[in-house]
């Protein structure tokens, strides 16, 4: 079975997906959507598709599938249409940044037999697959504590940050998803606090740019949190899980994995610079377990309801910054 693909958005991640979609052998990109011509086309030259409508996309009877990759204030609406169109849909995070309006677009999904998966690129990256697998099969025992670390190169342009919906539900997100892919148990508590330590200019805007959280669970496992728009070494991405007979953990990624030993001492190549270098297996193996869904009729996952539950950690998130207290939920 081949999966036909419409792609919707043709900006940088848009471009991306187009990239894994045409490369797997299970699926075929037929058209992209963009509301800029000339970013369509470039993808439809690159890619070999068409360049149509989203209303076209909608009503095609050659297109199974689509790849949102818009505005995320387009996202719920997008998913209600095509949840009705009848075609799968795989859309980048968040659903929307408004939970109310994530459970109205889940409603919609439910009620039409929808297949949604939500763009968690980093539960496929091969080296966090790896720290789950070593939990399941009991290698560490009892999973007790998380340690997440994220830390971009630089921090986005400010016109970004004001639309963003705030670090907690832009960056920070992802690691809450990671989180709760990895406690096996739901928080039920969150603890945050923020500062703006890099840029004067996303304190101005309304947010943060460094950012510490504390997940707790019912039965006390924890996980911790650490963001910051700046890390002048390169795109920091570190897990660590201890449990009660070890300890697992996922080291930052370099493009080229050499050590140099000379009389100047040890050197290593520098990390990825940027999340679509560091990130490019996981897209793939993303894009692979959606169709493998698709053509299985399997659960999806992640599906909408995670995407539901990040947001709330991460509206709990902000909550307990403004309100300096430790703020309980309920996923």
């Amino acid at each position: 079975m081949t999966v036909r693909f419409g792609l919707l958005g043709a900006g940088r991640i848009g471009k991306v997906h187009a990239k894994a979609v045409s490369a797997d052998a299970k699926a075929k990109l037929v058209a992209v959507a963009d509301a800029f011509p000339a970013a369509a086309q470039a993808i439809a030259d690159a890619f070999g598709c068409d360049v149509r409508t989203i209303e076209a996309i909608e009503a095609a009877s050659d297109i199974d599938a689509v790849v949102i990759c818009t505005p995320t204030d387009t996202h719920a609406d997008l998913i209600e249409r095509f949840a009705r169109a009848g075609k799968a849909i795989f859309c980048e995070k968040p659903v929307d940044l408004d939970a109310e309006r994530v459970r109205a677009c889940l409603d919609v999904v439910e009620q039409t037999g929808g297949k949604l998966m939500v763009g968690f690129n980093r539960r496929f990256d091969p080296h966090f697959m790896a720290v789950r697998k070593a939990i399941d099969e009991g290698r560490i025992g009892d999973v007790e504590m998380v340690t997440i670390i994220s830390r971009d190169p630089g921090a986005p342009p400010v016109d970004y940050i004001k639309r963003s919906g705030g670090i907690f539900r832009d960056m920070t997100i992802h690691d809450f998803d990671m989180a709760r892919f990895l406690l096996g148990e739901e928080p039920v508590t969150v603890t945050a606090h923020a500062a703006v330590l890099v840029d004067p200019e996303i304190g101005k805007a309304g947010d943060y740019d460094s950012v510490s959280v504390i997940l707790q669970t019912a039965s006390g496992r924890q996980a911790v949190i650490s963001n910051s728009r700046r890390a002048t070494y390169g795109y920091d991405q570190r897990i660590e899980v201890h449990g009660s007979k070890g300890v697992v953990s996922a080291e930052n990624q370099r493009a080229v994995s050499i050590e140099i030993a000379n009389g100047e001492g040890y050197t290593r190549p520098p990390l990825h610079d940027f999340f679509m270098t560091r990130y490019t297996e996981a897209y793939a193996n993303e894009i692979a377990g959606f169709i493998a869904a698709i053509e299985e009729g399997a659960t999806i996952s992640p599906s909408g309801k995670d995407g539901l539950a990040a947001l709330l950690l991460a509206d709990a998130a902000v909550k307990s910054v403004t309100e300096k207290r430790q703020i309980e939920v309920a996923l």
